[in-house]
């Protein structure tokens, strides 16, 4: 037997991940990428220029493992402003190489070999693999559409005596259904009475739409001490390629986060640690404008694919909305839809039965918004004969 066929299985028997599979048939078709979740514009002008500034006159070696103080204290004041959250900048914050990372730091810090870790499907593809790198074993949830809530009979039947952690995603990617309280209540209560952790990914908490308001799990009565927080500045400015992730904790969780990160990325390019400390204290108006012109791309995408006939599923948060296929009567299912439409219709979507790794649900497709006007009217000309001639 050859070493290279000893290779780690974790990660050798992985596919390409369906964004990469996706936008690289973009690519090839030449297609209008509504795949996945970036933005085409270059972000915002003043916090690039603050990069850019840090990058010329500041500092430009390693800058401290846990993230620069000005950050740190930035990410600290941010969410006791917008959360209440009180979190000591020194001890309770990391900054990362993104929320990637962040949770990785954070599977990583947490679960040994035989822990079983409840996640929730559709679930975000790097967090099956890093949980069983480190020998735990997921136990899998399945969340439906319309609504995709949370119950009582679903955590009733994966919460035991062997459940170390959960990791939840809120607002929710792909679905972008923003939890209420009463779901926190609910998994926070499970959480305590199992001594579990809780992980949560909530790199979406600033994309909110409507009356939707992002509640930290770390904020319920009795989470404070059990919960790590992962942010991103990508999601929240809109610049995506950055990769500066936050990792909010109690100091007993947070520094075996951060024995983790030193072997991970180590740190973070200390320029754009700078621009994001300066954008986290930008006034209330930049991110209630952000959300209210994302809201009107998505309203425009919603309004659109409806005048097509595509039965849109209401986007409470994040940059994409969902179609639920089911109730057209196509002879395909979501997959076939998108390998369908990027090749005959130069648009490319994301499938959400890719984001479940059993009893996935199969009709339902994702659509990112965050584009010009320009980008978003022409893909749905494209698409305006998507769904005729193709039912049963």
């Amino acid at each position: 037997m050859s070493k290279s066929s000893s290779l780690n299985k974790i990660f050798a028997d992985l596919p390409v991940t369906i964004f990469e599979a996706m936008s690289q048939a973009a690519r090839d078709n030449a297609a209008i990428n509504l795949g996945q979740g970036f933005p085409d514009d270059p972000g915002p002008e003043d916090i690039r220029r603050a990069a850019a500034e840090a990058s010329l006159n500041g500092y430009n070696q390693y800058p401290s493992m846990m993230g620069i103080p000005e950050l740190r204290q930035a990410i600290a004041t941010h969410y006791g402003h917008w959360h209440g959250l009180k979190l000591d900048p020194m001890s309770e914050v990391m900054v990362t190489s993104g929320g990637t990372e962040a949770l990785t730091s954070a599977i990583l810090a947490v679960v040994q070999p035989g822990d079983e870790v409840v996640c929730f499907q559709p679930v975000y593809d790097s967090y099956l693999p890093i949980i069983r790198q480190a020998g735990g074993i997921p136990r899998l949830v399945r969340l439906e559409p319309p609504h995709w809530r949370l119950n009582e009979d679903m955590l009733k039947s994966v919460f035991n005596s062997k459940t170390k952690a959960v990791l939840f995603n809120n607002p929710l990617n792909p679905s972008a259904v923003v939890y209420p309280r009463e779901d926190l209540e609910l998994l926070a209560r499970y959480c305590q009475e199992f001594d579990v952790i809780a992980i949560t990914d909530e790199v979406w908490e600033h994309v909110t739409f409507d009356e939707h308001k992002h509640i930290p799990l770390i904020t319920i009565p009795g989470m404070r001490d059990r919960t790590i927080k992962v942010g991103s500045a990508g999601k929240i400015f809109s610049l995506t390629g950055w990769k500066i992730g936050f990792v909010c904790a109690a100091p007993p969780l947070l520094r075996v986060a951060a024995k983790v990160h030193q072997f991970l990325t180590f740190t973070t390019a200390p320029n754009l640690q700078a621009a994001v400390a300066y954008g986290l204290g930008k006034s209330d108006d930049y991110f209630l404008s952000m959300r209210k012109d994302l809201t009107r791309s998505r309203d425009r995408l919603t309004k659109g694919l409806e005048s097509l006939g595509f039965p849109v599923l209401k986007s409470q948060g994040t940059y994409f909305l969902t179609v639920d296929l089911s109730p057209l009567g196509l002879n395909e299912s979501d997959t076939e839809f998108c390998w369908r439409i990027v090749k005959d219709y130069k648009v490319a979507a994301i499938p959400v039965s890719a984001f479940y790794e059993q009893d996935p649900v199969t009709s339902v497709v994702r659509f990112c918004f965050a584009k010009k006007d320009e980008t978003l009217d022409t893909a749905l000309e494209r698409l305006s004969d998507a769904v005729r001639g193709r039912k049963r």
